[in-house]
């Protein structure tokens, strides 16, 4: 705050000089009073000579200029801050927002890719030199069998929502043994943001691996919209155990809109490719001849070299669930069911007829 002139006097209040500071150092001189004239101080030897009028005026101009240098650097220096914070902030949350239909709140979205890498390590079990959870997956290793390492995919905030796009790579190295389960199901919500939710899921298997994926249901929540891809790609001795549960809507809601597409690559050739497309705008996935009035819905897809030389017989597994050969070799369980809980012990059943 600056302080209030002195209109009383209306002018320069007079400083009283300091008294003789001690060790004999001379005080500072008296300031000069208006009309007096001004006085030469004395010289002192210890001080060196007085700086004449022209160095000052240069000390004070090379002063004022170093000031204005700094204060210029330490503005360049925080733009350049929060500029590389804002990159680095861009990676997990969209710059770009919308309005939600269902809420008709605009809000950002989530950006997160978690990273999961298995690998032999030489004495007869599995390593995880890559274990990165990033946004809502979060990646810890639980307690698995001998010589097969275990993972938990733990949600850390609700995912996906409207307008996310999240993903999750695993990498299952040569001989490496791994199975990845989840803490929970996964609920697909509607967002803040516009538009549908993204969820990409990418398995690699190496010659002589193994991998069981077998997550919790995914729940396709009333008002969301959820794109979901899983990508497989298997070299010609992987084996492969994969689980897909999903439940549309929660108790007593109709569902939101689910699309679902598995692609499954043996040696770099096409083994499995088909997409599901459930919820309002989806012609016919309640019909007879998808459904039924159902509203779970799964598969079991198991591939192992084995199946050459003992295929897989087509089989009834339940009233509504079969399992059926794939040239691969491969075996397909397909089920719906009214609920979760017949869902899983109809692929239960897959998983117990196929060994």
């Amino acid at each position: 705050m600056t302080p209030a002139p002195d209109t009383a006097a209306g002018a320069e209040r007079p400083l009283v000089a300091a008294p003789d500071a001690p060790g004999g150092v001379p005080p500072h001189p008296a300031p000069r009073m208006p009309g007096s004239a001004p006085e030469r101080e004395a010289p002192d030897p210890r001080r060196g000579p007085a700086p004449s009028a022209t160095t000052a005026a240069s000390a004070t101009t090379a002063a004022s200029a170093t000031t204005a240098v700094s204060a210029t650097t330490a503005a360049l220096a925080t733009t350049a801050a929060s500029a590389a914070e804002g990159t680095a902030g861009a990676a997990d949350i969209s710059g770009a927002t919308g309005t939600s239909p269902a809420t008709g709140v605009s809000g950002p979205a989530v950006r997160a890719t978690a990273r999961l890498v298995a690998e032999a390590d030489g004495r007869g079990g599995t390593a995880l030199p890559v274990l990165a959870g990033d946004g809502p997956l979060a990646l810890r290793r639980t307690r698995g069998a001998v010589g097969e390492a275990w993972v938990t995919v733990v949600g850390a905030m609700s995912a996906p929502l409207g307008g996310d796009r999240i993903a999750l790579e695993v990498t299952a190295g040569p001989g490496a043994r791994l199975r990845v389960g989840s803490a929970a199901a996964t609920i697909a919500l509607p967002g803040r943001a516009a538009g549908p939710a993204y969820y990409e899921i990418r398995l690699t298997v190496a010659d002589g691996a193994t991998l069981h994926w077998l997550p919790e249901p995914l729940i396709s929540a009333h008002g969301s919209q959820l794109l979901m891809t899983t990508r497989v790609e298997l070299a010609p001795t992987a084996r492969l155990v994969l689980r897909e549960e999903q439940i549309l809507g929660r108790t007593g809601e109709s569902p939101g809109r689910l699309t679902s597409r598995l692609t499954v690559r043996r040696a770099g050739r096409p083994l499995l490719d088909q997409e599901l497309a459930h919820g309002p705008g989806a012609p016919g996935w309640d019909g007879g001849a998808v459904l039924g009035g159902h509203r779970a819905v799964g598969q079991l897809l198991v591939v192992d070299p084995a199946y050459d030389a003992r295929p897989i017989t087509p089989r009834t597994l339940a009233e509504t669930a079969v399992l059926t050969p794939l040239t691969g070799p491969a075996a397909l369980a397909t089920a719906v069911a009214p609920d979760a809980l017949h869902l899983r012990r109809a692929l239960d059943a897959a998983v117990a007829a196929v060994g």
